[in-house]
């Protein structure tokens, strides 16, 4: 840079990017790497204004920008700037752009012309609302809910979401840690609604076979036994989780299942021990 206004431009930037002023570092960023898009120096650049758009959620401006970072980065090297282009490529459905930014990082995904949809793995994911369940991972940005998240939470059984790449908190389930990921934004919708029932359940068992019943059918039941109420800070810290922890007595359970098949399901539920098992509902909040 040589010009006075050049210089002044990049100290703005800087200091918005400190403050993590995002709208102006991601304007002064791109105005000065559009400048300047090939010296050394544009490489970071590049990737600050792609990483401030990721910041604001502005998916079709990461995506541009972030293509121009990739570009620009060493393949092979689990580059951060692949990253945010694989998260931003798969937001934009372009998943050729997603599959070479992955393997750009270093990671190895299924051929295909069309949707990565393979199994990474479980993960815990944070959902918008702060409630955090247990997905399988389809790619490296996103995972199907397998819990049945409470109402509030504002998400249901099923659902794919985009995660970050980045953990915000761990969970260890005997003695194997998972790290939590941070969700970005609902990718695909559920078709199954989430009602709250009351049951009484004689043993652990009983627990248990209840939600065996719905899985068989291809729904879910979260009995309230299974979850935990932790404040945000905890969250975000380790925590240590039980991998199968259900208590038998009154309890509230969560249903994903069309509305229409819950009152079988759960008679027949009970009608196979009744003097352990009772139900009531549905209930509200």
């Amino acid at each position: 840079m040589t010009r006075e206004d050049d210089r002044e431009l990049y100290k703005r930037a800087q200091q918005a990017w400190d403050a993590e002023d995002w709208p102006v570092a991601g304007e002064l960023w791109e105005r000065l790497v559009r400048r300047y898009p090939d010296i050394p120096a544009a490489e970071t650049w590049w990737y600050n204004a792609a990483l401030a758009h990721k910041f604001l959620r502005n998916w079709a401006k990461a995506y541009e920008l972030g293509r121009e970072a990739a570009a620009r980065a060493r393949r092979g090297t689990e580059d951060p700037a692949f990253w945010n282009l694989g998260i931003a490529a798969t937001i934009m459905e372009d998943w050729a752009t997603a599959r070479d930014a992955w393997r750009g990082y270093g990671l190895t995904v299924p051929d295909g012309d069309g949707e990565i949809v393979t199994d990474f793995g479980a993960t815990p994911v944070r959902l918008e609302g702060g409630e955090v369940v247990w997905a399988r991972r389809l790619c490296p940005a996103r995972a199907q809910v397998l819990n049945v998240p409470t109402p509030h939470s504002g998400r249901r059984f099923g659902e794919v979401v985009v995660h970050d790449g980045a953990p915000n908190g761990e969970r260890e389930v005997d003695g194997q840690i998972f790290p939590v990921f941070d969700e970005l934004l609902l990718f695909r919708a559920s078709e199954l609604p989430t009602t709250a029932v009351e049951v009484v359940a004689g043993t652990p068992e009983d627990v248990r076979a209840l939600a065996t019943l719905f899985d068989e059918h291809g729904y879910a039941a979260e009995p309230a036994s299974g979850a935990r109420v932790i404040c945000a800070c905890c969250s975000e810290g380790s925590v240590t989780q039980d991998r199968d922890h259900q208590v038998a007595g009154g309890q509230r359970v969560h249903l994903a299942a069309p509305v229409d098949r819950i009152a079988a399901l759960m008679d027949a539920w009970c009608a196979a021990a009744p003097e352990r098992r009772s139900w009531t509902g549905p209930v509200q909040g």
